[in-house]
C-alpha cells in the first residue's frame, strides 16, 4: 500500500469498527435530537400543528427512539455474543465508563418513548393499525400532568447518553488520541449540530410542507451558531493533544497530516461538515435568497460531517499511536 494511505499493518490493529462509529453516531443523534425538540418546545413552540417549530418536536419525538434502538441493536449484534450484553446489567460496576452508560441508557431509553407517545397521542388513538396500544396510551395519560418533569428528566439523561459516548473513549488511556478531556464536549456538541440537523430533514418531509422567509434564515442560522462552536472546539482538542505528555503529540500530527484519515479529517469532517455548511448559509444571507433547498443542503452535509467525525476518531485512534 503506498505512503498516502498507510501501511497494511496499521489497519490490522482495528479492534473497533465501523459498527461501533455508527453506533455513536446513532447515540449522539437520539441525544442531540430530542435536546433540541425540547429546547424548541420550550422556548419557540408556536401552537399550530403547520408550525416548523411543532414539525422538529414531532420529529424530535420519531428521530431519537428509532436512533437509539437502531443503535443498540447494531451494538448488540456487533458483540457476537448478545448474552454480553446483558451480563453488564447484572454485574453493574460503578466505576466502569460501560457500566454508566448502561445506566443512561436504561434510563434514557424508557423516558424517550414516553415523551414520543406524548407528543403522538392523539395520532395513535386514531390510527386503525395502532388501536392495540390504547392501553398504552390510556397508561401515559396519566402522565400528562408530570410531563414538564419527564421533559426536565429526559433532557438530564439526554444530555447524559450524549456525553457518554465521547467519555468512553476518552477512558482508555492506551490511545493517544482519544485521551482528551474535550471528547466528551465535541461529541456532545456535534451531537447537537446533527440533531439540529435532522430534525429539520424530518421535519420538512413528514410534518411541513411550507416555509416562510423568516423560519428559513432562523433554521440556517440555527445549526450554523453549533457549528461554529465546534469549530474552536476541534482546534482546542488536538491543542491539547500536542501539548500532551507522551504518545499524543506524535499521534495527533500523523492523524493530521498522514494517510487516508488525514483526507477523511480535511475533506470530509472539515471541508463538507462543517465548511460547507458555512458557504451556504453566508451565500444565502448575503444574497437574501432564502430557500428551502439551502436547508435542505445544509442538513444533508452537516449530517455526513458528524459521521465522518465519528468514523474518523474511531479509526484514526487505533491507526496512529505515535
Amino acid at each position: 500500500m503506498s505512503p498516502m494511505w498507510g501501511s497494511v499493518e496499521q489497519y490490522s490493529a482495528i479492534h473497533w469498527s465501523w459498527a461501533i462509529a455508527i453506533y455513536l453516531f446513532l447515540a449522539g443523534l437520539s441525544s442531540g435530537s430530542i435536546i433540541v425538540a425540547l429546547l424548541v418546545k420550550w422556548n419557540r413552540h408556536e401552537r399550530s400543528n403547520s408550525s416548523i417549530w411543532d414539525a422538529m418536536i414531532k420529529a424530535g419525538a420519531v428521530v431519537a427512539p428509532t436512533a437509539i434502538f437502531l443503535g443498540l441493536l447494531l451494538l448488540v449484534i456487533d458483540l457476537g455474543r448478545p448474552l454480553s450484553f446483558y451480563w453488564l446489567l447484572l454485574r453493574y460496576n460503578v466505576t466502569s465508563v460501560m457500566s454508566l452508560g448502561v445506566l443512561f441508557l436504561l434510563i434514557y431509553t424508557p423516558i424517550v418513548i414516553v415523551f414520543m407517545l406524548l407528543v403522538f397521542e392523539r395520532g395513535v388513538i386514531k390510527h386503525p393499525l395502532l388501536a392495540p396500544l390504547e392501553g398504552l396510551i390510556n397508561l401515559v395519560k396519566s402522565f400528562h400532568s408530570y410531563a414538564k418533569v419527564i421533559e426536565y428528566f429526559l433532557f438530564v439523561a439526554a444530555l447524559c447518553v450524549g456525553s457518554y459516548t465521547g467519555f468512553l473513549l476518552s477512558a482508555l488511556y492506551a490511545i493517544p488520541l482519544w485521551n482528551s478531556p474535550l471528547l466528551p464536549v465535541l461529541f456532545l456538541t456535534s451531537s447537537l449540530s446533527s440533531g439540529v440537523a435532522v430534525n429539520i430533514l424530518v421535519g420538512l418531509l413528514f410534518f411541513k410542507s411550507a416555509l416562510n422567509t423568516e423560519s428559513i434564515k432562523y433554521l440556517l442560522v440555527l445549526d450554523t451558531r453549533v457549528i461554529l462552536t465546534e469549530l474552536p472546539l476541534l482546534a482546542l482538542f488536538f491543542i491539547g493533544l500536542f501539548y500532551a505528555g507522551g504518545d499524543a503529540p506524535t499521534a495527533a500530527k500523523a492523524a493530521l497530516t498522514e494517510g487516508f484519515w488525514a483526507g477523511i479529517f480535511w475533506l470530509g469532517v472539515i471541508g463538507v461538515g462543517l465548511g460547507l455548511p458555512l458557504v451556504t448559509v453566508i451565500i444565502a444571507l448575503k444574497s437574501h435568497v432564502y430557500r428551502v433547498g439551502y436547508i435542505v443542503t445544509n442538513s444533508m452535509v452537516v449530517v455526513l460531517g458528524v459521521l465522518m467525525l465519528r468514523y474518523y476518531i474511531i479509526y484514526a485512534g487505533q491507526i496512529y499511536f505515535g
